[in-house]
């Protein structure tokens, strides 16, 4: 038994939570042969009570690798709530509801005539949430997720990258899971591009050949930051397309207030500085939204304060829009701009009275 623990305490120091299973079940196991049936049930109900897809799990543990470096061009996730904020417009959750929905529902539309596949592409500009929607969609139909590992998959070797991806597809067709295939513009791109060469077009006619041959019981969700690269056949191979773009400030407001919530603040209370806010984060991703805010937070949490002030957050912003502007006048008016009085700036940033009024007076 002691080989078991070995086992387990080996694949929870990796992360290999198939490897923690397995041998978890093994020693419930050799518990049984030894007479500790109460031990057993308890590690049974353990494995049962957490991991809800060890059946489908099963038959994708052996992941296909590319022949030439010996890397697995797969990873293997269960379907767990995402810590990432689910956070869109009315309309895109509809669209992504809609999706989960039809695939609930898939033999009714059949049945009805309908054709339909389980293929979502996701484009826009990063950041934008496509790798949490892909982990929303698995956690919500309860299906594995797998994620496509790139750096693997495309092999030095051409003629081997098209052979990866009929792995990838095979392995994704054995149980029902999400297949996962980010930057999916590398291997779809338009064929008739003077630059690629004939063996690259040849894996673009490879990567159709799959999808179209892909298991229905499967979803497959394509991402994409450059869909404009993409072939247009590929298009075609799509039921649902849903563009991702940049926040609005209905939803910059909401995704502010929900990141706001790690620490205490008067930020979320105030409905100008939380506007100010928003609108200097036009153009910015969720994700870049996220890091701010995170980061303003852990500068406060270093320098021992309790509490997340304006100024904290105003200075991220101002360090990553203007890089170039890294001097305390460009500073000092940029918080005077954005709703921050002399005296607020003073106590917050530790500038002199005189330093800030000579600043503002340049300013006009």
């Amino acid at each position: 038994m002691f080989a078991e623990l070995l086992k387990i305490i080996e694949g929870g120091m990796s992360k290999d939570q198939q490897k923690v299973i397995n041998f978890s079940k093994l020693l419930a196991q050799k518990l049984v042969e030894s007479g500790d049936d109460k031990v057993a049930k308890k590690i049974n109900k353990i494995i049962d009570s957490n991991n809800t897809n060890i059946a489908s799990l099963d038959s994708l543990i052996s992941k296909p690798f590319d022949n030439e470096s010996k890397l697995e061009t797969v990873d293997v996730f269960l379907p767990v709530e995402s810590s990432d904020s689910l956070i869109f417009s009315d309309s895109i959750e509809e669209e992504i509801k809609d999706f989960i929905l039809s695939y609930y529902k898939k033999d009714l539309l059949i049945a009805k005539g309908i054709e339909v596949n389980n293929n979502f592409l996701l484009y826009g500009p990063p950041g934008t949430g496509k790798t949490t929607v892909a982990k929303y969609i698995s956690f919500q139909l309860d299906l594995p997720l797998v994620i496509v590992r790139l750096d693997s998959l495309i092999s030095s070797m051409l003629g081997s990258t098209a052979k990866n991806i009929r792995k990838v597809f095979d392995f994704a067709s054995r149980k029902p899971c999400v297949l996962f295939l980010d930057e999916f513009d590398v291997i779809a791109k338009v064929r008739d591009d003077k630059h690629e060469t004939g063996e690259l077009k040849r894996v673009v006619n490879s990567l159709i050949q799959n999808i179209d041959d892909f298991s229905g019981n499967s979803i497959l969700i394509a991402a994409t930051n450059h869909h404009q690269l993409l072939d247009s056949a590929i298009w075609r191979r799509f039921d649902k397309i849903l563009m991702l773009d940049y926040p609005d400030q209905k939803i910059r407001l909401k995704l502010l207030e929900e990141f706001l919530t790690t620490m205490k603040n008067k930020i979320s209370s105030d409905d100008k500085k939380m506007r100010t806010l928003s609108d200097l984060l036009v153009g910015v991703s969720p994700a870049e939204i996220k890091s701010i805010i995170n980061t303003s937070i852990k500068k406060c949490i270093l320098n021992d304060k309790h509490e997340l002030s304006y100024y904290d957050v105003l200075y991220e912003i101002f360090i990553r829009k203007y890089p170039s502007l890294q001097n305390d006048e460009d500073l000092i008016r940029f918080l005077h701009e954005n709703g921050m009085t002399q005296k607020d700036i003073v106590s917050t940033a530790g500038f002199s009275i005189r330093r800030v009024r000579n600043s503002i007076q340049k300013e006009h």
